[in-house]
């Protein structure tokens, strides 16, 4: 192997490992980003449904209870949970692609169900009261989203309706049924909001922001070599070569009055000056032993 393709070979090599490190920081600098801004956009939605139902909670339920007779239960306007749930959806309409989910255990509304993931969390703010929130990533049908989490503990009002089905409002046994979503009690941990923010588009563009880099790294390492190749060839291969055959030449002692004829001014050319003193030399004594 010569030493251009050789030298090609290895600044090659070098040159691709660092495109191929460069986009990966590049991807491991998105996905961070992408994740920052997730954990915010959650904190933010998260929140708001939160002061929602704060809201609700402190200013609208003792009114509405004052209103409404004690064995009645309209849920648009009393519970807490459709209420969030009628937010969301309409959020949702703005916003898709984000997931809004009250996890509970064992809800009064089929679709909370909290799947295994949910169920976890609400075992660990169960045993551990001082943990207010968690957030993460989570993968659901498929998707990675990053989740915001705060447990919900079971309060005195709570159990009006979540006592027992004896002491539920009629209307909501007749809504609900009396299966699931009672015998709760209070101080215990049920559930917990959730806000799910999808990852999948910052995925997306955080994998086509590397690849990019690395396909444009790529395509200049291939015009570098080029550049290269073509220096090396006519700035150092081409006037070596011309060196070894005007050494050649010189060794059989022919050529010997006509110049190397290569006056760059650099090691090359020191080393064509040396050549060139070795060829007149030779002449010169070439001369000396035919003239004896």
């Amino acid at each position: 192997m010569s030493i251009r393709v050789r030298f090609i070979v290895i600044i090659g090599i070098l040159s691709m490992l660092a495109c191929v490190v460069l986009a990966y920081a590049s991807y491991q600098f998105s996905i961070k980003n992408a994740m920052d801004d997730a954990k915010t956009q959650g904190a933010i939605v998260f929140n708001m449904i939160d002061s929602s139902r704060m809201y609700f909670k402190k200013s609208q339920r003792p009114l509405v209870a004052e209103l409404v007779e004690d064995d009645r239960f309209y849920p648009e306007i009393m519970s807490g949970f459709v209420m969030t749930r009628g937010v969301w959806e309409i959020f949702e309409k703005r916003f898709p692609g984000y997931v809004f989910k009250q996890a509970t255990i064992d809800p009064l509304y089929p679709p909370n169900k909290a799947d295994d993931d949910e169920r976890k969390l609400i075992e660990s703010f169960g045993k551990n009261k001082e943990m207010k929130n968690t957030e993460g990533v989570m993968a659901k049908n498929g998707k990675q989203y990053y989740y915001f989490a705060r447990p919900i503990e079971v309060e005195g009002p709570c159990l009006r309706c979540h006592g027992t089905p004896e002491e539920a409002p009629k209307d909501q046994v007749e809504i609900y049924g009396t299966d699931h979503g009672y015998d709760w009690s209070k101080g215990q941990v049920v559930s917990t909001a959730i806000v799910y923010v999808p990852l999948e588009k910052a995925m997306k563009a955080a994998k086509k922001a590397a690849t990019s880099l690395f396909a444009m790294g790529a395509a200049g390492i291939v015009i570098l070599m080029g550049v290269i190749w073509f220096f090396l060839s006519s700035g150092v291969v081409a006037p070596l070569a011309k060196l070894q055959e005007k050494t050649t030449q010189i060794s059989l002692g022919k050529e010997l009055d006509e110049e190397i004829g290569i006056h760059s001014k650099d090691e090359i050319g020191d080393l064509a000056k040396a050549i060139d003193r070795l060829r007149i030399s030779t002449a010169k004594l070439l001369k000396r032993c035919a003239g004896k």
